[in-house]
């Protein structure tokens, strides 16, 4: 408590402001916080977000306890980019405001501000959740749905000219891009947050933040556990981002199960073993299932292979979470997966309790709803 108090005295002075008393902030129900403001936040995003915000710059809670983090720059997010930004007390902070949000059915705490979604490639889950957590929170949305084909784009018009045209009607941008690297683009070009709900083969960082929080909450633990990663994993960008944050907890092993023409590729295992975590390629599920806290399935991604449809083929079908996986994993193990589904979770599985993807979907409404909290009031 000390620590966190001197955090909090030494972030106050260096922002200009008095210091706080000592039950000063807190995350609570959202509907329940009472607004103060203080001056002084030097952030460029921020500064240009935030003039529309009845005249102050940033908005804090007065709340009766003090937080389980501490409150300081660090804590600081102008965009959500890549998984590789999080440390852990960011990560924690984060899933603490996402528990708060699971309380919440209406607030009115972004009554004022647009939200542009911006979705070159299909989305179900992924748009209609982001758009959700807006209204949920008293905001709006102006959303393209298919901006490949019925945007400017479809005419010629580069990434950046869009992105400075968009920020010029909203307060923040979601966009879904087919290219990886698209995202850090947008982010470099906006002069307000962005937020990349998936770039391709490149990273879904969202994704991979509610699929932590999902092992969390179905496992009660994330160090020391085992996860196996199953299906498309050369194309799937939500296995590539939930490794990058696994990397950040202790005694974690990974292991890879995949077709030949679609294995984990090698910076991930780079970056994996140069963090010190464990990671084990097989081509046996059963004994992997046997051996996890989590089954990750992935479906293999059709439209990543181009004209090669006989590799499609070599590849789909291959593993296929069903009964017989069930049998032999443990009770306290789930299955995962980021939908849509194919085949490669038969629907008789749905019913066990350990199936737990739609719970996992719902959980990316909380984590959406935190991230648009924080991008556009803070902490």
């Amino acid at each position: 408590m000390a620590a966190t108090t001197s955090l909090l005295s030494s972030f106050f002075m260096h922002m200009g402001a008095a210091k706080p008393s000592a039950n000063f902030l807190s995350i609570q129900p959202l509907d329940n916080l009472k607004l103060g403001s203080f001056g002084g936040l030097e952030s460029s995003k921020k500064s240009k977000l935030l003039h529309k915000c009845d005249g102050f710059l940033c908005r804090v809670a007065q709340v009766e306890r003090a937080p389980s983090f501490s409150v300081g720059q660090k804590f600081q997010l102008d965009d959500v980019i890549e998984a590789q930004q999080f440390d852990r007390d960011t990560l924690s902070a984060i899933f603490e405001v996402a528990r708060n949000m699971e309380d919440i059915e209406r607030s009115q705490i972004l009554k004022g501000y647009l939200m542009a979604t911006l979705f070159y490639e299909p989305s179900t889950r992924t748009r209609l959740s982001f758009e959700s957590a807006m209204k949920r929170l008293g905001g709006e949305v102006l959303t393209t749905e298919n901006a490949r084909e019925f945007s400017s784009a479809a005419k010629g018009e580069t990434l950046e000219d869009t992105i400075r045209t968009v920020e010029g009607y909203s307060d923040i941008i979601v966009m879904r891009h087919f290219e990886s690297g698209a995202a850090k683009r947008a982010a470099v070009t906006a002069g307000i947050p962005v937020i990349n709900a998936g770039d391709g083969p490149g990273e879904h960082p969202t994704q991979a933040l509610l699929d932590v929080y999902t092992i969390e909450r179905e496992i009660g633990k994330l160090d020391g556990i085992k996860v196996g990663l199953v299906g498309d994993l050369a194309n799937g960008r939500t296995v590539r981002s939930l490794a990058y944050l696994l990397a950040k907890y202790k005694d974690v092993k990974i292991y890879f199960v995949s077709p030949e023409v679609v294995k984990m590729k090698d910076d991930i295992k780079y970056y994996l073993t140069s963090k010190g975590v464990e990671w084990e390629e097989s081509g046996d599920l059963m004994e992997v299932a046997s051996k996890c806290d989590v089954v990750y399935q992935t479906r293999i991604q059709k439209e990543r292979f181009g004209e090669r449809f006989d590799l499609y083929e070599a590849a789909r079908g291959k593993y296929i979470v069903n009964q017989d996986v069930l049998n032999v994993m443990q009770e306290h193990a789930v299955v995962m997966h980021p939908l849509p589904r194919l085949d490669e979770i038969t629907v008789d599985v749905d019913g066990d309790p350990r199936a737990a993807y739609f719970r996992q979907a719902k959980n990316g409404l909380y984590i959406r709803m935190a991230l648009l909290k924080v991008l556009l009031l803070g902490w």
